[in-house]
């Protein structure tokens, strides 16, 4: 099971398996449309007629750290997450854990299938406004897919390549480190990449528990009933949507061992 968008062909040939390369159009169409929707964006603001709440709305250094209280959300809640999983997902496929996989996997899927408005909102009831709450409800919205895909990539892996390992005299820590991780990395990097585009869209949300964010332009263009800043707070989100999955597509391409075939 893998909860990204890329696919792993486990035991295929390797005069088969497609090659893994960063292509010219892969690295350069996602950056050059981006460039061309803010600058679009910019040049429509710039010449637009404001008001003065639209412009102390859409100041530069007002936008600027909203923007940065985004990155910053999204860069922490994914690093918890990442802390969290991994080990996670590891643990859970050795025999001795295996009875405790439905209770975590459980566990997991309500921070998920909780909405995540309705997560922050209870979250902030109990522990108050402020940005690590707005975090907490981040990493526990995003936490499902790298522990389904760590879970998943370790579990695809041919018995007989670890039976092959140990017949050799690994160890159980050698096994893991450089047998099972190593195969079971692009599903990991799907996993990580569909959690990274999750905290970006749920980071959004975090004005609501007082997290900051470009939540917080989309949420004054509401309140004040400002289209502008409405859409300059959703294309900002937008356009960091797509740079972060391009960045992570990059990484997933970059860092899959050499014979996997990675399809985007």
């Amino acid at each position: 099971m893998s909860t990204g968008t890329s696919t792993t062909t486990a035991g295929a040939p390797p005069a088969t398996a497609r090659p893994r390369r960063i292509t010219v159009r892969k690295l350069l169409v996602t950056p050059v449309v981006l460039a061309v929707l803010l600058l679009c964006t910019y040049l429509w603001i710039t010449n637009a007629d404001l008001d003065s709440i639209e412009h102390n709305s859409l100041d530069g250094g007002q936008v600027r750290l909203y923007l940065w209280q985004q990155v910053k959300l999204t860069a922490v809640s994914t690093f918890f997450v990442l802390v969290i999983a991994l080990p996670a997902g590891i643990l859970l496929t050795r025999t001795f854990a295996r009875r405790a996989v439905p209770f975590a996997v459980a566990l997991a899927n309500l921070g998920q299938a909780t909405p995540a408005i309705g997560l922050l909102a209870l979250l902030t009831i109990w522990l108050g406004i402020g940005p690590r709450t707005a975090l907490i409800g981040m990493v526990a919205y995003a936490v499902l897919p790298v522990l389904s895909n760590t879970m998943a990539g370790l579990r695809a892996i041919d018995p007989t390549l670890l039976d092959a390992a140990r017949g050799i005299g690994m160890s159980p820590l050698g096994v893991l480190g450089r047998v099972e991780l190593p195969l079971a990395v692009p599903l990991i990097l799907a996993g990580v990449r569909t959690a990274l585009i999750l905290n970006v869209g749920t980071g959004t949300l975090a004005a609501f528990a007082g997290g900051g964010g470009l939540g917080n332009l989309i949420t004054a263009g509401i309140t004040t009933q400002r289209t502008r800043v409405l859409v300059v707070g959703a294309i900002l989100t937008v356009c960091l949507a797509l740079l972060v999955d391009w960045l992570a597509s990059l990484a997933e391409l970059r860092l899959s061992p050499r014979g996997l075939e990675v399809r985007q």
